[in-house]
């Protein structure tokens, strides 16, 4: 995403703008540090500052990050940055530690979205004005600060929650960028530590939490998820271990608090980023019904519902699960033959009672001689298929290429068509121009918006001029003909 011009990113820093605060970041040269556009320290003479796309650019070129505003509370933009989806893509696969210490370099990652090494650090530049190493490494940094900061865990677990190779290494970087020891930025006033690790999330206004709310509450499975007194609550299973998190909204301070419980301090950034993924929180919604607002028809039912997400999936493969599931029944028929599944398939816990099992595991239900859910052999075939697909390929719902390369890899899974596909990557992989046409929820809205039901060419056809935001139009068809896929 290109800066605006120096004289704007300026009048937003001496306004406070609070439009601008995740999609600029200001170095100033007198200090050395790097704040947001919304930070209440005394602005900075116009020849004293610098402008970048990217707290990472920010980080490179020098400055370290203000104490103050604290950067790493912005709103994450990163991932949205839409004039280009591999840098998404590629920002979706580093948020999973596709760069951490242990995994491969940017060789790799490049091979994985299907472009050469030297396009994808042209392109980091380009949109975010650093490369994807100092994006990975900022983004390591930032996170350790928001868990020193908003945590009381011990220093040990920080680093390794960060991603940090060693706490060796940890201290070093934080006495180089801070001239001080990672402790002496901890806050004083919490004596005593809380149960689980509790984080806020910010996010762009406007947000539609109670239309999150109902998305989700319609599809909670029994057992996994919970939602109830205005919070989402859902199991765990990751990396061998079980936990549970908890998600409120906290609309005063533009945020989603969350609270993780789980033992395993490492996996941390992998839930987090999960969290955002299912709560949208990446999403520059005013740009995007901006840009559908365009179409004269469309446009009054945005204004009805400003702040509307597209909701994504916890996990690629539970999704994908739930998307077959869904084939040709309602969404509450759905969500039992889910609930059918779980009992039969997935892990018992005991923390909760009300969260009493994780989801299943695919290679769980690829192993399994049968799986005991009340619906047609060929889609009972077609769970089978997708549980020996991800078995046999972890990063199948990882981005990967482009949305067309992405729904060609599934659609040659048994069972997996066109809807399911786009379904798929619309809820897992976060395209966000993906559009499943032929739904019938779609058609119903699409009905409701232009006074006559389109033919699925036809909506097609229309579509076109909602790119690169289909997902979204989706989500406003969906509420206009009063259902949800």
């Amino acid at each position: 995403m290109e800066l605006p011009d120096r004289e704007t990113c300026y009048r937003a820093l001496q306004s406070r703008d609070a439009r601008f605060d995740g999609l600029l970041f200001v170095g100033v040269t007198s200090t050395g540090i790097y704040c947001r556009p919304v930070c209440p320290a005394r602005t900075a003479k116009r020849e004293n500052v610098r402008f970048f796309a990217s707290a990472a650019a920010a980080q490179e070129a020098g400055f370290r990050p203000c104490l103050r505003c604290r950067p790493e509370t912005a709103p994450d933009m990163a991932s949205w940055r839409g004039t280009s989806n591999t840098v998404s893509r590629a920002l979706a696969l580093i948020a999973d530690g596709a760069l951490d210490a242990d995994n491969a370099g940017v060789e790799t990652l490049a091979e994985r979205l299907g472009i050469g090494e030297r396009h994808l650090r042209r392109l980091f530049v380009q949109h975010l004005g650093a490369s994807p190493v100092a994006v990975a490494q900022t983004r390591r940094v930032l996170f350790a600060k928001q868990l020193i900061h908003e945590t009381q865990m011990p220093m040990t677990e920080v680093a390794l929650a960060a991603g940090f190779g060693s706490i060796r290494r940890f201290n070093e970087i934080f006495r180089e960028l801070f001239h001080r020891p990672p402790s002496a930025l901890r806050r004083r006033f919490s004596t005593s530590p809380e149960l689980g690790v509790t984080l806020n999330l910010r996010y762009r206004p406007p947000y539609d939490w109670d239309a999150m709310l109902a998305f989700l509450q319609a599809r909670a499975i029994p057992g996994v998820e919970v939602v109830e007194n205005g919070s989402y609550l859902r199991t765990i299973g990751m990396d061998g271990a079980t936990g549970s998190v908890q998600v409120r909204h906290l609309p005063e301070r533009q945020s989603l608090r969350v609270t993780i419980r789980f033992p395993r301090a490492q996996s941390l950034p992998a839930i987090i980023a999960r969290v955002r993924r299912v709560f949208d929180l990446g999403a520059d919604i005013e740009t995007i019904d901006a840009h559908l607002s365009l179409d004269p028809l469309l446009a009054p039912f945005i204004a009805q519902r400003p702040g509307l997400r597209a909701p994504g999936g916890w996990d690629g493969f539970e999704l994908a699960v739930r998307a077959i599931l869904g084939q040709q029944v309602t969404v509450a028929a759905a969500r039992r033959l889910a609930e059918q599944l779980v009992v039969s398939h997935g892990e018992r816990v005991e923390s909760d009672p009300r969260l009493t099992h994780v989801f299943p595991e695919a290679q769980h239900l690829a192993m399994a001689n049968s799986i005991n859910v009340g619906m047609p052999a060929a889609r009972r075939s077609a769970l089978k298929a997708l549980a020996e697909a991800v078995a046999a390929d972890p990063n199948l719902f990882r981005p990967f290429g482009t949305i067309e390369e992405a729904i060609a890899r599934l659609r040659t899974i048994r069972g997996v068509g066109e809807w399911t596909a786009q379904y798929i990557a619309l809820r897992a992989l976060r395209e966000t121009d993906a559009f499943p046409a032929a739904d019938i929820g779609l058609l119903r809205g699409a009905e409701v918006v232009d006074g006559a039901r389109p033919s699925v060419p036809n909506l097609l056809l229309r579509s076109e001029s909602w790119r690169p935001w289909r997902a979204y139009a989706a989500q406003h068809l969906w509420a206009a003909g009063s259902t949800y896929a």
